[in-house]
């Protein structure tokens, strides 16, 4: 990405911050950034809808890169899923501007969240793939299908934990193994199957 382009980026998620999706104007971005307007549509010839498209993207794309490092070196399936689940709750709870818009204008956030779904859930089905195969799936359960089912339930209980307190690693460790993972993988030995 060019510097001009990721400074309007910046620019755009700061302006989102201060008022909003709905106040965010190109003028807006293009004045945050210290570029002109016709710099702003070069970057983004698709205008403001193309911008906040981008800014949405972009911050998920942040969002998934710190959420990778918080798993790095993990060593098993389970770690990497428990790690994951409690940094990304806690991260959404904690995100100030993400919060902000969920509460004043869902309606803007929701389509942009939504057309970056696919995108998402195959990003971190793709992620979980190695880990799944290094630990081993029960029988008749295809690699493929059972990282996407992953992606969709991780996706899931980010948004809408239910029951289940993410912020008590015992609880988290309990939905991984008895909810999400089971069926899916192996038991090891000495490990009940809690299906």
């Amino acid at each position: 990405m060019d510097d001009t382009r990721q400074r309007i980026l910046e620019a755009t998620y700061a302006c989102v911050a201060r008022w909003g999706l709905a106040k965010t104007t190109v003028e807006d971005a293009a004045r945050e950034a210290k570029v002109s307007r016709a710099t702003v549509y070069r970057a983004f010839p698709g205008g403001r809808d193309e911008l906040i498209t981008a800014v949405v993207a972009w911050a998920t794309l942040v969002f998934f890169a710190k959420l990778r490092e918080q798993v790095e070196g993990a060593t098993s399936l389970e770690e990497v899923m428990e790690r994951g689940l409690t940094f990304a709750h806690r991260s959404i709870v904690e995100h100030e501007v993400l919060q902000r818009v969920m509460q004043t204008e869902p309606e803007k956030l929701l389509p942009a969240l939504t057309f970056e779904s696919t995108r998402i859930r195959q990003g971190i089905a793709g992620f979980l793939s190695p880990y799944l195969e290094q630990r081993g799936l029960a029988d008749g359960v295809d690699l493929a299908e059972a990282a996407d089912f992953l992606a969709r339930m991780v996706l899931s209980y980010i948004a809408a934990p239910g029951r289940w307190d993410l912020d008590d690693p015992v609880q988290v460790a309990q939905l991984v193994r008895a909810e999400l993972l089971a069926g899916v993988v192996t038991a090891r030995p000495g490990e009940v199957d809690p299906s």
